[in-house]
């Protein structure tokens, strides 16, 4: 199995390389690739050293998968040259996630529909992913009518740069604009703006929520709205939804429904002060849901508290899984 990872220098990149190694996937061949200014440098994958290479490289060595982490710019431009060659692209950017023509996929959600005919494969956005985890085994049991989602994310969702500003402001130091990933300081701040802002006056990031999700679970009629808010943490994003479903529940129902969904760990018990947080999805590879509670202010109103780690679920990890059940199901 020729692996090539893209954009292996960068945040996500790294960690697909410690995701790879902790599921023991099988790689006879690892391509380490990133763009040119990065062609030459080293990288470590299971003990060995080995050197960048560029794209034309790496297309010529035709590696069965193809894990992209590099933007969506650069997904654009090489994932057909990948597929071309008959490379199967994971992409972890925004570049394929609304094209008709390409799946969207969460393997625990919706695995199901890869064919050996998707050679682009998206992989969604890491807000969305701990999001539709919970919300899929909901929707399929009772149905979700509307969504009210508040995201408490991550800078490391930002990428290197953005732990580049945190760390500075941390230490005191002020950074020239061309060096910041906001444009407001991140430490001690909560910024309600996760990347660029739409002619609706919602962000990009919000309507990733509203869009994705509603590809995901196969409902255009959901009714979504959100507001996405950046944060100074490390460990994960943190979601507040509030969700009104069709049919009536208890909380039991619905504790035993979330217990019983694969890579969701149920974490509720007030009693003991016992809720997800970021501070403990670090580097876990599951998605945490807690505070489960009626919404009293309307008829099968439900309130939710989703934790994850964006770089691992909300990212690696969700593309190596994607490219474990390709594999399994002989599907590369």
């Amino acid at each position: 199995m020729k692996i090539a990872v893209v954009g292996v220098t960068g945040l996500v990149g790294g960690v697909i390389n410690e995701v790879l190694e902790e599921f023991d996937f099988p790689v006879s061949e690892y391509m380490p690739v990133a763009s040119e200014r990065s062609v030459g440098k080293e990288v470590t994958f299971r003990g060995r050293q080995y050197t960048v290479i560029g794209m034309e490289e790496a297309i010529a060595r035709k590696p069965q998968i193809a894990i992209f982490s590099a933007g969506g710019n650069t997904s654009q431009e090489w994932a057909p040259r990948f597929a071309e060659v008959g490379t199967v692209v994971i992409d972890n950017s925004s570049a394929w996630r609304m094209d008709p023509a390409k799946k969207l996929v969460i393997p625990e959600v919706n695995a199901h529909l890869l064919t050996k005919e998707d050679k682009i494969i998206a992989n969604p956005n890491c807000s969305t992913i701990q999001l539709a985890m919970v919300l899929a085994p909901l929707h399929k049991n009772y149905g979700i009518k509307r969504l009210v989602i508040s995201t408490y994310q991550s800078f490391t969702g930002t990428g290197a740069k953005a732990v580049h500003q945190y760390e500075m402001e941390r230490e005191g130091h002020s950074l020239p604009d061309d060096q910041r990933a906001y444009h407001y300081r991140i430490f001690e701040n909560a910024i309600p703006q996760c990347d660029i802002f739409l002619e609706n006056l919602y962000t990009k990031e919000e309507m990733k929520l509203v869009n994705e999700t509603r590809k995901i679970l196969g409902d255009q009629s959901i009714k979504i709205t959100a507001t996405a808010v950046r944060i100074p943490v490390s460990g994960g994003h943190s979601e507040s939804v509030n969700i009104e479903l069709k049919m009536p529940f208890t909380l039991d129902e619905i504790r035993n429904v979330l217990k019983n969904t694969s890579g969701v760990v149920v974490q509720d018990n007030p009693e003991t002060f016992e809720y997800p947080m970021p501070l403990y999805s670090k580097n876990k590879n599951d998605v945490f849901v807690g505070r489960i509670r009626h919404d009293e202010s309307i008829e099968n109103g439900l309130n939710l508290w989703i934790v994850a780690d964006n770089l691992r679920k909300g990212a690696a990890t969700n593309a190596v899984q994607i490219a474990q059940y390709l594999l399994n199901n002989k599907l590369v």
